[in-house]
């Protein structure tokens, strides 16, 4: 499967993510935690990243999965 991980990072320190494997957010600072329980109780921004992963991921899965196999 296709897995969709969006890091946003603050001074090289990586304080929230999202993995389209657990379909939510987690924080990993006292902002970032503050921020994914927000996050993740607004369906709106949860469908968001996973439109993100079907509008982008899986449209060029194809295509990346073939530039790999052509290097190796």
């Amino acid at each position: 499967g296709i897995e969709l991980i969006d890091s946003y990072v603050f001074n090289q320190a990586e304080y929230i993510r999202f993995n389209s494997t657990v379909g939510r957010y987690v924080g990993y600072t006292e902002y970032g935690l503050k921020n994914a329980e927000a996050w993740n109780s607004d369906a709106g921004i949860l469908g968001q990243e996973q439109a993100e992963l079907e509008r982008f991921c899986k449209h060029n899965t194809d295509i990346y999965y073939s530039a790999i196999l052509d290097k190796t």
